[in-house]
C-alpha cells in the first residue's frame, strides 16, 4: 500500500469537508492541528501520528500533475493539489491514509493518485509493531520522518519523482538544524525534479536507492551503501564501491539538457524588480517566458515579478533568503531554481536553469552570446556560464550515471570585467579572444568554450578561472 497518496480535486478541500474525510479511521482516533495550522495530522489517542494532511495547492500551472505523477496524470483546468502521508511504523496507515484521500475525492467529485489506493472504507488501526520507528505528532516537518536515530532521519518515497515540496524543503532545513543526515530512501524507478536534486547537492542529506538485488546505494553517485550507527554510509569492505546498478541507461539515447548558471548582483532600490534575468533567459531560449512560480513543488501560480519582489523584500526584512522554483509550458522541458539574497554587494539572484531537448532536437547555443549581451546590459549580469549534458529531456534525474555536463561558454558583466581590468580578462586564453559586449569602454565579456560535446572545454575554464584568480584572488563559477 502506498504511503502517499494525492488527492486532485476542482474544488478546494473546506474543514467541514476535510473532517468527514479524517474520520476515515473511526472515532477514537484525535485530530491535531501542526505547522501553524497548515498540516492537520490524525494520531492515535496516546499521541502516535498516523497520517498527515498538508494544506491543498491551487494549481493553476498548466502540466504540474503530469510532471510529477505521470503522464497518465492530466487535469482540465486548475485543480486543488491535496497530500495525505502516511507513517510507514504502524499497520494499516497506509490504508489509511487512502480512505482519507478517496473521501476527499468522493465528496468532491476528484481523483487521486494512485488511484488503486483511494477507497472509503473505515480502518481500524492496529497498534505499532515497533514503537521505536513511530513518530509522535508535532508541530514540524519532523513529526513526519519515518525513522529516527541520533544521527540519520529516513523517509520513504514511493512517489515516481521526488519533488521538492513544502514538506521535504522544511525537512531538509529542519533535521540540517539538528545535525542529522536526512536519506530519502526510493526504488530505483524514481527520479529527482532539478529543485531536489539542488536541494540535496546542498544539504546533509542523501538519496538512498533500494535495489531488490543490488541492495542499497547513492542515487546520484552509485555508491554502494551500508547501514552503520544510525544512517547510511558508503560501503568500505574491499574499498569504495559502485553498484552494478548504477550503469548508464540505453534509453534516453541522443537527448540533451542546456545548462545555465547566472549570477547578477543589483544596487538596494525600492524600485528594483527581480526576476528579469530569468524572464529574459527563457523568452530568448524558448519564445516565451515562464509559465509558472512557487516556494515548493508542485509550481502553483502563474509568472510575476512583481510578486517574486514582494516576496523576497519581505524576506529580507526579517534576514532570510527567498528561494524559489520557475517552470515553463508542458510542450518546452524548463525549470528553474532562484535565490535571492541581500549581500554586502546588493541584491543577488542565483539561477540555475535547466532546457530539456529530445533526440531530434537541437539546443539553441548559438543564442547564448545574445543573451550574454542582453543580461548584462539590462539585469547587472556578474556571471553567466552555459553547459550541455547527455541526459533526460523532460529534466528529471534517474537513479542511474549520467555524464557529467561540458561547458559551452562563460560570460562576465561589465562590473567584472572592470573590476578585474580589460587588458588582464581579455588575455585568460591567448589564443582564444573573448567577444566584447556592450559599450567598448567598459564592455562585458563572452569567452566562447566549446559546443557542448569536447571535453577538452573543462580545461579551458579552468584556465581562465586560475587567470582570473590571479588578478582578484576570486573564482568566476557561480555558486
Amino acid at each position: 500500500m502506498p504511503q502517499d497518496v494525492i488527492t486532485l480535486t476542482p474544488q478546494m478541500p473546506d474543514i467541514k469537508t476535510l473532517l468527514a474525510a479524517l474520520h476515515a479511521g473511526g472515532p477514537d482516533l484525535r485530530v491535531n492541528r501542526a505547522a501553524g495550522g497548515a498540516v492537520a495530522q490524525l494520531c492515535t489517542d496516546d499521541g502516535r501520528l498516523l497520517v498527515s494532511v498538508e494544506a491543498p495547492r491551487y494549481l493553476q500551472v498548466p502540466g504540474e500533475t503530469a510532471r510529477l505523477l505521470g503522464p497518465g496524470v492530466r487535469t482540465e483546468g486548475p485543480v486543488w493539489w491535496t497530500e495525505v502521508r502516511a507513517t510507514t511504523g504502524i499497520a494499516d496507515a497506509g490504508r489509511l491514509a487512502g480512505s482519507v484521500a478517496g473521501r476527499l475525492a468522493t465528496l468532491l467529485g476528484g481523483t487521486t493518485w494512485p488511484p488503486e489506493a483511494a477507497h472509503t472504507d473505515v480502518v481500524a488501526v492496529l497498534p505499532a509493531i515497533d514503537d521505536t520507528t513511530v513518530p509522535s505528532a508535532g508541530v514540524d516537518a519532523l513529526s513526519d520522518i519515518d525513522v529516527f536515530t541520533d544521527t540519520g532521519a529516513i523517509v520513504i518515497h514511493d512517489r515516481p519523482v521526488v519533488a521538492a515540496t513544502t514538506w521535504l524543503t522544511e525537512a531538509l532545513r529542519t533535521v540540517g538544524l539538528g545535525r542529522r543526515e536526512l536519506c530519502i530512501v526510493t526504488s530505483p524507478r524514481t527520479r529527482l525534479t532539478l529543485p531536489t536534486r539542488t536541494a540535496l547537492e546542498h544539504t546533509p542529506a542523501r538519496w538512498v536507492v533500494r535495489h531488490p538485488e543490488n541492495g542499497y546505494y547513492d542515487g546520484l553517485s552509485g555508491a554502494v551503501l551500508r547501514w552503520h550507527d544510525g544512517h547510511f554510509t558508503p560501503a568500505v569492505d574491499n574499498g569504495p564501491r559502485t553498484a552494478d546498478a548504477f550503469q548508464p541507461a540505453l534509453g534516453t539515447r541522443g537527448e540533451r539538457q542546456l545548462l545555465l548558471s547566472i549570477r547578477t548582483i543589483h544596487p538596494a532600490h525600492e524600485h528594483l524588480l527581480l526576476g528579469g534575468a530569468l524572464e529574459d533567459a527563457w523568452q530568448t531560449l524558448t519564445g516565451a517566458p515562464p509559465a509558472g512560480w512557487a516556494t515548493a513543488e508542485p509550481v502553483n501560480v502563474p509568472w510575476s515579478p512583481r510578486q517574486l519582489t514582494d516576496l523576497a523584500r519581505s524576506r529580507a526584512r526579517q534576514s532570510q533568503p527567498t528561494w524559489a522554483v520557475a517552470v515553463g509550458a508542458p510542450d518546452r522541458p524548463a525549470i528553474a531554481t532562484l535565490r535571492i539574497a541581500h549581500t554586502p554587494k546588493g541584491v543577488e539572484e542565483h539561477i540555475t536553469l535547466a532546457l530539456g531537448y529530445a533526440a531530434d532536437e537541437t539546443a539553441p547555443i548559438e543564442l547564448l552570446p545574445k543573451l550574454a549581451e542582453a543580461l548584462a546590459a539590462r539585469h547587472n549580469l556578474a556571471t553567466m556560464i552555459s553547459e550541455l549534458r547527455a541526459a533526460r529531456a523532460d529534466l528529471t534525474t534517474p537513479a542511474h550515471y549520467e555524464p557529467p555536463p561540458i561547458p559551452i561558454s562563460l560570460t562576465l558583466g561589465f562590473d567584472a570585467v572592470a573590476e578585474l581590468g580589460i587588458s588582464h580578462a581579455s588575455n585568460a586564453l591567448p589564443d582564444n579572444a573573448p567577444t566584447q559586449l556592450g559599450p567598448a569602454a567598459r564592455p562585458a565579456l563572452h569567452y566562447p568554450l566549446g559546443d557542448g560535446t569536447d571535453p577538452a572545454a573543462w580545461q579551458r575554464l579552468q584556465q581562465i578561472n586560475e587567470h582570473l584568480q590571479r588578478g582578484s584572488g576570486a573564482a568566476v563559477r557561480p555558486t
